[in-house]
């Protein structure tokens, strides 16, 4: 399977457990790894066939900076969720890394990793 990618997409949010946290907006990186079969966009240099990445970040930029949440946890599961949602995704490794929110530390997150749901005639 092949791999589409973003890495390193910054979006402010609003996101944490602590009553300051839930006042500010703050940066929030999100690294993605998607299972996508490109041979049909590469044999047809046709964009309806790839992965639109432009596309998807925008969407994932607008959820993150719209929806607040406690945990990290919650937002990588909100995300992969809107990643699934393209049916040709087969699975999404989502990184989500908060810059600062531990002293002496680059940055705290999780990553997970989410397939498809097999559909009724495929369980």
């Amino acid at each position: 399977m092949d791999k589409v990618f973003i890495r390193g997409l910054e979006v402010l949010s609003t996101i944490g457990v602590y009553q300051w946290e839930k006042g500010i907006r703050r940066k929030l990186i999100v690294d993605l790894e998607m299972g996508f079969n490109n041979r049909p966009a590469a044999a047809g240099d046709d964009i309806h066939q790839a992965l639109d990445y432009a596309n998807l970040s925008e969407r994932i930029t607008r959820h993150m900076s719209t929806t607040v949440v406690e945990l990290v946890e919650t937002m990588a599961e909100q995300v992969a969720t809107l990643v699934l949602t393209d049916n040709r995704v087969q699975w999404v490794r989502v990184t989500l890394t908060k810059p600062g929110a531990v002293p002496n530390a680059a940055g705290v997150g999780v990553e997970i990793l989410r397939h498809q749901q097999p559909g009724p005639s495929e369980q």
